[in-house]
């Protein structure tokens, strides 16, 4: 592998670090004493600057206003805007949105493109994925009760959904429901797209999870389905495909989560340092920074940050260049590897702040709460390290030695 970056993406990166130290981090402070929708006049601000800038949506395609970055550039550009929780929003490369786009490109229609991907990709909308639902795993994609029936030209859909991200807000959802009950297993379900004021659709509530109140513009919310139609125009892709085309989004959607939370681990690990070489602690002036168990902490950190970036860089080449089926342990263990490593981070951080660390006077505090998901959501760790047991059990002694 070439680890040198190019010139042009040397200064990309560069001018965003410069862009996130001057114009988002001064604004955190106000993000976590008001509620996010009071703060959108002052992102909206932001982003017109970055779309001057000419750094607007780094990971979309160009024909329909990005920047074109492929995975791994992006991988990186993610790392520096992981930083702050307002990076991927100023950025135009937020989720849920950033994987819709990545499905329409690939699976949509030419009116789908022109109606939902060009104004999602220039931010003039937002869109939410509608897959999880209620009273079943969210880890495994193919046990679904959402159902959409043809009916004419029409599908009907039926069910209850969880954890839509964005869907207060959005003007369309994805929707994953069954249309093929009688194929097998990962046949059965397709993705179609549902305007969020087709009569049906229900956001039943936002719903109140730990780093949110519920109530702002990052909710998850709970949507019931109760006979919504929609035109079978409305389709994504194949009938049937909806399993297929969820792995496409999930293995790329994966380098984009791991590398923000390197960023998150990256302003973790440099709040930590700062404090521990500032904080007093003795009559005589020495700080923390000289007891050895903090300068383990930060020793330990370092490692562990440089071995989960690498490991998540060698994972977006190797889609890059085989594909994400050849890529599935590379992607299984950056997710709860680099999902752990967060949270070690995260918790040193706020140990060596201390009462301040509890506060919200740092943004660590929010980091903590907000990020104890990432060990369950795109499957829980546990999926992801049986998922990979297996596959390892069943290789050839030789290549398991030869390394993954």
């Amino acid at each position: 592998m070439d680890f040198s970056i190019s010139e042009t993406l040397q200064t990309i990166l560069g001018m965003i670090d410069e862009f996130v130290e001057r114009e988002l981090i001064p604004l955190e402070r106000e993000f976590l004493a008001r509620p996010a929708r009071e703060l959108m006049p002052k992102i909206r601000a932001k982003q017109a600057l970055v779309k001057q800038m000419e750094l607007w949506a780094p990971c979309h395609p160009r024909e329909f206003g990005g920047m074109g970055l492929g995975l791994s550039d992006f991988a990186l550009v993610s790392e520096a805007l992981g930083r702050t929780p307002l990076g991927h929003l100023v950025f135009g490369c937020q989720a849920p949105d950033v994987g819709n786009i990545e499905i329409l490109h690939r699976h949509g229609s030419p009116e789908q493109r022109e109606r939902y991907l060009r104004p999602l990709v220039d931010g003039s909308l937002r869109s939410c994925f509608s897959m999880t639902e209620v009273d079943l795993p969210g880890s495994n994609p193919v046990m679904m009760d959402t159902t959409a029936v043809k009916d004419g030209d029409s599908y009907v859909i039926n069910g209850q959904k969880w954890y839509t991200t964005a869907a207060d807000g959005a003007e369309f959802a994805i929707v994953m429901a069954k249309t093929n009950p009688e194929a097998g297993p990962y046949f059965q379900a397709s993705m179609i797209i549902v305007p969020c004021d087709t009569p049906g659709f229900n956001l039943v509530r936002n719903i109140p999870v730990m780093g949110h109140t519920g109530e702002d513009y990052f909710s998850h919310a709970e949507i019931l389905y109760q006979n919504c139609r929609v035109p079978r125009a409305n389709l994504l892709g194949p009938e049937g495909q909806g399993f297929v085309i969820a792995q496409e989004r999930l293995g790329p959607g994966r380098i984009h989560h791991c590398m923000r939370w390197i960023g998150i681990c990256n302003r973790a690990f440099d709040l930590m340092c700062a404090r521990a070489s500032q904080r007093v602690i003795t009559p005589d002036g020495k700080t923390l920074a000289t007891r050895q168990i903090v300068q383990a902490w930060i020793a330990e950190c370092a490692a562990e940050i440089k071995a989960a970036r690498l490991m998540v860089l060698h994972a977006a080449w190797k889609i890059e260049h085989q594909g994400a089926k050849a890529a599935r342990q590379e992607i299984s263990l950056i997710k709860f590897k680099v999902a752990n490593v967060m949270q070690m981070v995260i918790d040193h951080a706020l140990q060596v702040h201390g009462g301040l660390g509890m506060t919200d006077d740092t943004i660590l505090a929010f980091l903590y709460r907000h990020e104890r998901a990432a060990r369950i959501y795109d499957g829980a760790d546990e999926v992801h390290k049986v998922s990979v047991a297996r596959q390892i059990l069943q290789a050839p002694v030789s290549r398991n030695r030869s390394g993954l």
